[in-house]
């Protein structure tokens, strides 16, 4: 009887202590998971949107598991993204950090790992049953620090790569958990008297878009965050419950502009608050809007089914009513000419996607390209010799470049990717572009809610190096978003408004 009651008393404790859990971040609670002897810890840096990690543990490995761990609960598909580096040398070779997703709390309960060891092992682990042995399925990439873990139904994949480098892809597709699972990050000393420390930066927790929702619709959630192209540290800086899109940077560095649900937004980046801006009547505003290079004009392109879809407007900056620039769609705005008398966008005429260039007080249009496929995303380089643009016309959706008169034109991305929307450093040295997904998208197509990269290269030529991993797509960066500097970019990532949280946006 005595022992009896042992069991409910520790069985109640347990219960207390999880249901006194405070959040940490965006994490529901923490927790040292089996008989540590070292309790471990988890602190949220607010200001840098970092996890601190520290934790002893024997293993997580074999019938069951001895780590500290940072959870939230979620119910369905996720994708859950960190770049993970640990913080010494540590003392075990075979010391673990990454991400996890479990059944519960139990020492021995059924997982799965995205796990990075202190040798650089990395791998996907797996316990099937309670109590069972535990599998892996390794990656040939060592010391990975960017580390994303992804649940689609019974399939999980696990994403790894050095920063800087495309993932490498690890997958098993038989894994039968339940639909609400405990998903976080741990670490693992893999020796029980010792205590090691992992820093997280950059964590998402997204939930992607249900497999069952219509194609082309876009109704998730919106975080709007900053780049350092230098050391890839992103931050979130807003969250809207909705879909909005392509952030254009003020000249004055203040404000980002950008759209959602039809209407053009002014972002405070001083006071993180954003208002409307005046755009008369034009209240089917798409993301492709650019500011003119003196930073006094606003350039739209808003829906007019009767005019054939999309066309080009002028407004000033603050707000006023527009000027029609274009007379019939689709026309989709990207580009000013330095000089502000040229607008450049992709026009739809005779069934063809063609870059056309147009006075910028209106007149007669100019067609610039007139290979057979999509040539969209021009752009004029700062000093005017160029316009980048994408084509389709290999096959594959490349960057190419061309003369503002349209002579000239040549391919300057190698065909990887599809790659969209090349967007030119104000000191004229650098391009970032954004990269789908071969298996994921067709070359013609740039839709929401897929693994995309933000990539960087110089301009002079070179080997592009990723500098964002993102789950987005349409919206995410089609128009250009350099800070004045050059030192920082904006961009959309996306994820069900359900895992949104004010922990999400820095210093919050």
């Amino acid at each position: 009887m005595k022992f009896l009651i042992n069991l409910c008393l520790l069985a109640t404790l347990s219960y207390n202590a999880l249901s006194q859990q405070k959040p940490v971040g965006v994490f529901d609670g923490q927790a040292d998971v089996g008989p540590v002897l070292h309790a471990g810890s988890t602190t949220y840096k607010a200001a840098a949107q970092s996890y601190e990690l520290s934790g002893s543990g024997t293993n997580i490995w074999a019938k069951q598991d001895e780590f500290h761990f940072v959870w939230k609960h979620i119910k369905g598909d996720f994708i859950v993204y960190t770049r993970g580096n640990f913080v010494g040398k540590g003392v075990d070779p075979h010391r673990k950090i990454g991400w996890m997703a479990r059944t519960s709390l139990d020492a021995n309960a059924p997982h799965i790992s995205a796990a990075v060891h202190g040798d650089g092992l990395t791998s996907l682990q797996f316990r099937r049953t309670a109590g069972g042995e535990t599998e892996e399925n390794r990656a040939t990439i060592t010391h990975a620090n960017v580390i994303q873990l992804e649940r689609r139904g019974n399939t999980f994949t696990m994403r790894v790569a050095k920063f800087g480098e495309p993932f490498q892809t690890r997958e098993v597709a038989d894994i039968s958990l339940p639909e609400d699972l405990y998903v976080g990050l741990f670490i693992s000393a893999h020796n029980k008297d010792v205590v090691e420390k992992a820093i997280y930066d950059d964590v998402r927790i997204s939930v992607p878009v249900s497999p069952d929702e219509k194609p082309g619709r876009i109704n998730l959630a919106s975080r709007l965050e900053l780049l350092d192209v230098t050391t890839g540290k992103r931050s979130v800086i807003h969250t809207a419950p909705n879909s909005i899109q392509a952030p254009n940077w003020t000249k004055d560095g203040k404000t980002l502009v950008y759209n959602g649900n039809g209407l053009i937004y002014a972002f405070d980046l001083a006071r993180r608050q954003e208002k409307v801006l005046n755009t008369g009547d034009i209240k089917s505003n798409n993301n492709d809007h650019v500011l003119s290079f003196d930073g006094k004009m606003l350039g739209l392109s808003s829906g007019v089914s009767e005019l054939g879809g999309s066309i080009v407007y002028t407004v000033p900056v603050g707000g006023g009513t527009p000027k029609q620039i274009t007379p019939k769609g689709p026309s989709y705005l990207h580009g000013w000419s330095p000089d502000g008398k040229s607008l450049v966008f992709c026009g739809a005429r005779d069934n063809e996607y063609d870059v056309y260039k147009v006075p910028a007080g209106g007149g007669p249009e100019i067609r610039l390209t007139d290979t057979k496929g999509l040539d969209d995303g021009p752009e004029y380089t700062p000093d005017g010799n160029y316009i980048y643009f994408n084509s389709n016309r290999t096959g594959t959706m490349q960057i190419w470049r061309m003369k503002p008169d349209g002579s000239q034109q040549e391919a300057v991305t190698d065909g990887e990717f599809h790659d969209w929307f090349a967007h030119i450093s104000p000191d004229g040295k650098w391009m970032v572009f954004l990269s789908f997904l071969k298996e994921e998208v067709t070359a013609g197509d740039h839709p929401a809610y897929k693994h995309v990269y933000l990539r960087m290269m110089p301009v002079s030529g070179g080997k592009p190096k990723v500098i964002a991993y993102i789950y987005g797509g349409q919206g995410t960066i089609n128009t250009p978003s350099w800070s004045p500097d050059g030192k920082r970019v904006a961009f959309v990532s996306n994820t069900d408004v359900s895992v949104v949280s004010p922990a999400d946006i820095a210093g919050k």
